[in-house]
C-alpha cells in the first residue's frame, strides 16, 4: 500500500485499543499526512497514543455483544454522516463491522488488515468483513488459503 493513493483522501481508522490500534498506528507513514479521524475505545492506552488526533470513542466490550453492536452501529451512522470519509481502514476488532457496513452505504472504500498474529485461521471480524472489503490484506502467505482474494503485503511491523 502506498501513501500516494491516500493523498487528498479523508481516512477513518477504526481499531480496538491495544494490539489492533498498534497495528493501525504502525501505518503512520501511510496516513500521517492525510485528513483523518479515529474510532477506538476510551481507554488510557488509546487516549495516550492518539493525543492530539481527532477521536470518536466507540462502545466496549464489543466482541460478541449485540448491545455494543447496536450502539456502535448508531455511532457509525452519526460519525460517518458527519465526517464523510473516502476510505475506512481497520485491523479489527468488532467495532470495525458496523463502520464497514455503514461506510459502504455512504460510498466509502474499505480496507481491512488481518492482524499479524493470525497465521492460518481467520479472526471473527475478518470473517464478517471479508466479502465487503474493497481490499483485504493479510500478513502471511498461509492466510491466502483462508482468504482467497486477500493480498499479502507482509508484516506491517
Amino acid at each position: 500500500m502506498s501513501s500516494k493513493g491516500l493523498e487528498g483522501k479523508k481516512i477513518c481508522l477504526v481499531g480496538s485499543s491495544g494490539g489492533h490500534l498498534a497495528h493501525l498506528y504502525a501505518l503512520k507513514p501511510l496516513w500521517g499526512k492525510t485528513d483523518r479521524f479515529w474510532v477506538t475505545f476510551d481507554k488510557e492506552d488509546a487516549n495516550s497514543l492518539l493525543e492530539g488526533e481527532k477521536v470518536y470513542h466507540c462502545h466496549f466490550p464489543s466482541n460478541r455483544s449485540l448491545k455494543a453492536l447496536r450502539k456502535n452501529t448508531k455511532l457509525a451512522k452519526k460519525v460517518l454522516a458527519k465526517e464523510k470519509p473516502d476510505i475506512i481502514i481497520s485491523t479489527g476488532a468488532a467495532a470495525a463491522v458496523p463502520f464497514f457496513y455503514v461506510g459502504r452505504k455512504y460510498g466509502a472504500k474499505t480496507i481491512y488488515i488481518e492482524v499479524l498474529d493470525r497465521v492460518d485461521k481467520p479472526t471473527l471480524t475478518g470473517r464478517f468483513v471479508y466479502r465487503m472489503s474493497d481490499k483485504f490484506i493479510v500478513q502471511w502467505d498461509e492466510m491466502k488459503k483462508v482468504y482467497k482474494k486477500a493480498i499479502n503485503l507482509g508484516s506491517i511491523f
